[in-house]
């Protein structure tokens, strides 16, 4: 909608002198005191507003209208409601229609604007959720209070957000049943035309702890992994764009890239149910169409079982971070700080020219001193056909699965662990998901699916 500026500046002149009304008398008042004021009347005028508003979208009411069972509803009366805005709670006026044996009423205004009585409105809904996703429920109820001039309960933030939580689950299911639809996957290699060239994708879990309420749960606390995927593709950073920390990493010769667009989703669920909607995303990203996928993760079993499951050709890519962890457990584990330090840079510049035997053999040596060596041979001789890091940087790959360590850090410890946080294995599913919708920049599709939710009869 626009706005007519000059349309609007009798009423601003008449609001101005309604505050200055308000505050004549009131000594050493501030631009603080003012602009308080003005809002305040704002809200009221808002919330006036839109009740005069939905009040007169109504048409003229007909004598009968047809009920959804097939039989007929006839006009009552103009009869009230409330719902709670953006401006509070506002109350209106539409046409009711009853009287059909099936006991169902109706309102065509709420149908039509998607409006449900004593309900969020699906502007305040979005504010909630979003404030939901990234503060406990509490707290948000508190720190919502001084930007919407009202009070909202916590148990109101937790329902908006986590039915946002729902809407992606939906959706998610909905993409599920598409790729496990055969003629459906054969109709879109037939005509998709946007085929991409390279897509990444990295996996991971993190830990959430889960607290049953129920009388029957033997072990009331316990932790359960969130498994976290991310969709991404890759770009070179441009020269006039490195930081300080590009430029250090060229010196050894790290390239400068970055992902973007990315996607992530995630699900408190064992691999053989997690599996589906790996699968399926990765059809929504159009990996099962691109010319190359590079799977970038750590050396987690069940991660190399998805990927080799369903994309057996892809680059695998044991990610480096995770690979130099390892060897330096093992250096501070068996040396002296002098001696770790260079036993560390001859096996870094090993893996880092691609020679894995030389890091097996390293730690072969060593694995009969110690059970972390021991551990860290065998996960390079598991991974050592993903740790060919020389031809990786020959071909412009990205190693890092930092992507991924981002989504875990954003999803699992900025929010289901916050200070305090209690979850059922629901509430933390939804919340979880509501936030990976928001990190991909997909609020928007969710916003507009709850726009359509059809009203509760």
């Amino acid at each position: 909608m626009e706005f007519n500026i000059e349309r609007l500046k009798p009423l601003a002149e008449e609001m101005s002198m309604i505050i200055r009304q308000e505050l004549e008398g009131k000594e050493g008042y501030t631009e603080r005191a003012i602009e308080n004021e003005i809002r305040k009347q704002l809200l009221e005028l808002g919330r006036q507003t839109f009740g005069m508003v939905l009040s007169q979208s109504d048409g003229v009411a007909e004598r009968e209208i047809p009920c959804q069972c097939g039989g007929t509803l006839r006009y009552q009366r103009r009869r009230s409601a409330q719902v709670i805005s953006l401006f509070d709670r506002v109350e209106y006026q539409r046409n009711y229609y009853a009287g059909c044996p099936c006991g169902h009423g109706k309102a065509p205004l709420d149908e039509r604007l998607g409006l449900q009585p004593n309900q969020v409105t699906s502007g305040l809904a979005s504010l909630l959720g979003m404030a939901g996703i990234e503060l406990a429920f509490d707290y948000a109820s508190g720190w919502l209070a001084p930007f919407l001039l009202f009070e909202v309960s916590e148990n109101t933030i937790r329902k908006e957000t986590q039915g946002y939580g729902e809407l992606q689950i939906e959706r998610e299911e909905a993409w599920i049943r598409q790729s496990q639809d055969p003629a459906y996957l054969q109709v879109r290699l037939r005509t998709e035309q946007e085929k991409p060239k390279r897509v990444y994708g990295s996996i991971d879990g993190a830990h959430v702890r889960i607290e049953e309420r129920s009388k029957a749960e033997t072990t009331p606390e316990k932790w359960r992994e969130m498994k976290v995927c991310c969709w991404y593709r890759v770009e070179r950073v441009p020269k006039n764009q490195h930081t300080k920390r590009h430029q250090q990493k060229a010196v050894i010769g790290h390239q400068a890239l970055r992902a973007q667009d990315m996607r992530y989703f995630c699900d408190i669920a064992e691999v053989d149910d997690f599996e589906p909607l790996f699968w399926a995303t990765s059809c929504q990203v159009k990996a099962d169409l691109a010319e190359e996928v590079v799977f970038v993760c750590d050396g987690a079993k069940w991660i190399w079982r998805l990927v080799e499951t369903y994309y057996p050709q892809s680059v695998q890519i044991l990610d480096w971070f995770h690979a130099e962890e390892r060897l330096e457990r093992v250096a501070n584990d068996l040396f002296q700080p002098d001696q770790a330090k260079s036993w560390l840079k001859d096996v870094l510049t090993a893996m880092w020219e691609g020679d894995t035997c030389f890091v097996i053999k390293a730690c072969e040596i060593l694995s009969v001193k110690s059970v972390i060596a021991a551990q860290a041979l065998t996960y390079f001789r598991n991974n050592a056909h993903r740790m060919q890091y020389d031809v990786f940087r020959l071909k412009g790959y990205m190693i890092g699965s930092g992507t991924v360590e981002s989504g875990c850090k954003q999803i699992v410890t900025q929010r289901l662990k916050r200070s305090g946080a209690q979850w059922n294995l629901q509430g933390a599913r939804l919340t979880a998901k509501a936030r990976a919708a928001w990190l991909s920049s997909d609020w928007g599709n969710l916003c507009s699916r709850r726009d359509q939710l059809p009203l509760a009869v």
